[in-house]
């Protein structure tokens, strides 16, 4: 008898692909999808997170789309919350290398004044579905300013859950949670829970190539809270208390407690600026350069608060980095800013920004994930208002200033940089007002054209105050892309 082998061969690869999709449903870990997760150096997976998006903030000025470097994912939960918890973040993580859960991060709509709740969301091998095996209330209650990830704290493998975020008092809060070990898997216990009126820090360490290789265990990471001095007049000064983990408790105890001395300034300026949003996010305004711990400004990396455009610039030597200033939350010390990248959605950038002086802030940034693509810079650290006279008494080592003072003539009309950050283009066409600066990325320089309908980005060669260059560029994860256009001559003017 003659075998149908076209009919069998095509029942086979019915076959096979009924099974791929079958574990796919049921273990979508087990198919790595490419370009969903970040991998450190040291082979740990970042897990994934997912918050609330903005249907614009989906794609890449120029359409294409991201979901490529972060994984996007759409916002729901596993299985459906109870009604009135309304999701706030979620992770995605794999605990035991066998199948993907999730923490969610909700509020209770039902609650009069609800706290972030934490649940697990399990996969239960016995009824092949997902299933709601703990929750807990953290000590964060404003959703804004939630940042939630997980990390490996105690050194021991053991993965916690931290969620921090402010209060309804304004106050910085952590809140650790450490998952059970079997048999009481799928639920967390509590090993932290820090409430301070100024800013709380997780000190990482730099563990051994032992423990990086898996061969044993690393050092704890201690947790610094800063708060109010009560003994002191002075509204600047604080104290350091230090919490390591105890072991026989199985909880972060304070260990240390440190006095830190605040500037000496004018005690009326500081309460004039603290405690009101618009006041400090005037005094913000503008551009702030980088101090080292050895006390010198860093020309080449600086932080630009526009507050007009409502974006918040991250630039240094390599690359720089916009984000939307989406709100501001008052704290004892200061502003914490919740943003979000304007490339990748996924990525929100919390910066908690307490006030030194009146010429200098410290600036503290949180984020749930790094892309490689960003390189290493800290952003933490002290910054110097650029408008300050120890700036204005020291010139830039290299390259062209952020902000100048300029007119030029081009072939698009009269274009006038302001020192504010605002440019002006003039035209037998019209006139057009918009933002601008001047950044530095690999040893060239470049220049960002903000307008309410345009954003562009250009190379740009000569030397200031002599003529420029501008060869417009598009900027992204591969690099710099140069775009088929004539190069615009800029001539310096006369007013």
């Amino acid at each position: 008898m003659k075998k149908n082998f076209p009919g069998i061969l095509t029942a086979a690869v019915f076959g096979i692909t009924a099974v791929f999709i079958l574990v796919y449903l049921l273990f979508p870990n087990l198919i790595p999808l490419s370009g969903t997760e970040i991998t450190r150096e040291d082979g740990v997976i970042i897990p994934r997170v997912i918050i609330p998006q903005y249907p614009d903030f989906q794609f890449f000025e120029d359409g294409i789309s991201m979901d490529g470097l972060t994984g996007e994912e759409n916002m729901s939960a596993r299985i459906p919350l109870n009604y009135g918890e309304e999701i706030v973040a979620i992770l995605n993580v794999d605990f035991d290398g066998l199948v993907e859960t999730q923490i969610v991060a909700f509020r209770n709509l039902l609650e009069r004044s609800s706290p972030i709740y934490l649940t697990y969301i399990d996969f239960d091998f016995r009824t092949m579905s997902y299933i709601r095996t703990w929750t807990e209330a953290s000590y964060a209650f404003i959703p804004g300013t939630i940042n939630l990830y997980t990390m490996d704290l105690l050194g021991d493998r053991s993965i916690c859950i931290l969620i921090s975020g402010l209060n309804n008092l304004g106050e910085h809060t952590l809140t650790i949670f450490r998952k059970d070990l079997p048999p009481a898997a799928g639920t967390f216990t509590q090993i932290a829970a820090l409430v301070i009126d100024g800013t709380i820090i997780v000190r990482e360490v730099e563990r051994s190539q032992a423990y990086r290789m898996g061969i044993s265990p690393g050092q704890s990471f201690n947790i610094s809270a800063f708060g109010r001095d009560p003994e002191t007049e002075n509204i600047l000064d604080q104290i350091e208390t230090t919490f390591a983990f105890n072991r026989e408790s199985n909880f972060y105890v304070p260990i240390n407690r440190t006095r830190i001395p605040g500037a000496q300034v004018e005690q009326r300026q500081v309460r004039e600026l603290l405690g009101n949003i618009r006041a400090f996010e005037n005094f913000l305004s503008g551009l702030w350069h980088y101090v080292s711990p050895e006390g010198e400004i860093e020309y080449n990396q600086y932080v630009y608060f526009d507050l007009i455009s409502r974006e918040i610039i991250f630039s240094d030597i390599e690359t720089q980095q916009v984000f939307r200033w989406l709100n501001s939350s008052v704290t004892r010390y200061g502003l914490y800013i919740s943003s979000q990248n304007i490339s990748i959605s996924t990525l929100r950038r919390a910066i908690d920004i307490e006030l030194e002086s009146l010429e200098s802030v410290r600036i503290r940034v949180l984020e749930d994930m790094r892309p490689q693509i960003w390189g290493n810079t800290i952003w933490d650290g002290s910054y110097r208002k650029a408008a300050s006279p120890e700036y204005q008494a020291q010139g830039r080592s290299s390259g062209i200033d952020p902000f100048l003072d300029a007119p030029y003539d081009s072939p698009i009309g009269r274009i006038r940089f302001f020192p504010d950050g605002r440019v002006e283009i003039h035209s037998d066409d019209g006139s057009n007002i918009g933002r601008y600066t001047f950044f530095t990325l690999n040893d060239a320089n470049f220049l960002e054209l903000r307008f309410p309908d345009s954003r562009e980005t250009f190379a740009v060669t000569g030397e200031y105050p002599g003529n420029l260059s501008l060869s417009r560029v598009r900027i992204g994860a591969a690099g710099v892309e140069r775009l088929a256009n004539l190069p615009v001559l800029l001539t310096p003017a006369s007013d």
